[in-house]
């Protein structure tokens, strides 16, 4: 009996985290189409979306491109999903990774474009999984990184002390070698960054 309370307990918080990611409200403020046309992205880019969730990015970016879109993210629920909204619009060039995002388990230089949106705050350390990222980037790729500012006036979003100031995250990602090509402030709560290797 316990074990059944704790499966449903479990559901009912992977249906909030769900109706959450794939909300109207944050669809509207956060479009995923207009996010990824910040990025030069070309027919035949390979993507790669770290911690996918249920495809808010992946499955916009999969009908971008004829290249493969690798949805990686550590629960398998959350891939059910996204392979189940690939099934309902026809897409069939993503690619479902079960994985760490700090420890990718794709070749080095396979992949053009790798977005991380809302999901970095939960790495730690931070250098590593950004060395992962530059790792399975090809020379000359994008990295488009969405977090959370850490703003005392800000209450949305995760915990203050997980959140990674936005210099914090300028900092990572110069220490790295990546090139900064673009820093935005869309609202007090977010900030986006699109590097280059």
């Amino acid at each position: 009996m316990k074990k059944h309370q704790h499966n449903l307990k479990e559901m009912q918080q992977l249906s909030r985290t769900v109706g959450y990611l794939d909300s109207p409200e944050r669809i509207k403020a956060f479009p995923p189409k207009e996010l990824l046309q910040m990025l030069p992205i070309k027919k035949t880019d390979n993507i790669l979306d770290l911690g996918a969730g249920t495809g808010y990015l992946a499955i916009t970016a999969a009908q971008m491109v004829d290249g493969l879109v690798y949805a990686l993210d550590m629960n398998p629920k959350m891939l059910d999903i996204i392979e189940s909204k690939a099934q309902d619009e026809n897409i069939t060039n993503i690619q479902l990774v079960k994985g760490s995002i700090d420890d990718i388990p794709l070749p080095d230089n396979s992949i053009d474009i790798v977005l991380a949106s809302l999901v970095l705050h939960e790495v730690s350390p931070l250098s590593k999984t950004i060395k992962q990222i530059k790792r399975v980037l090809k020379e000359g790729g994008y990295f488009l990184c969405v977090e959370f500012e850490k703003t005392e006036s800000v209450l949305d979003g995760p915990p203050m002390h997980i959140r990674i100031p936005s210099a914090n995250m300028e900092e990572e990602l110069i220490n790295a070698g990546f090139s900064i090509i673009q820093k935005l402030f869309p609202s007090d709560l977010l900030y986006i960054f699109i590097v280059k290797k």
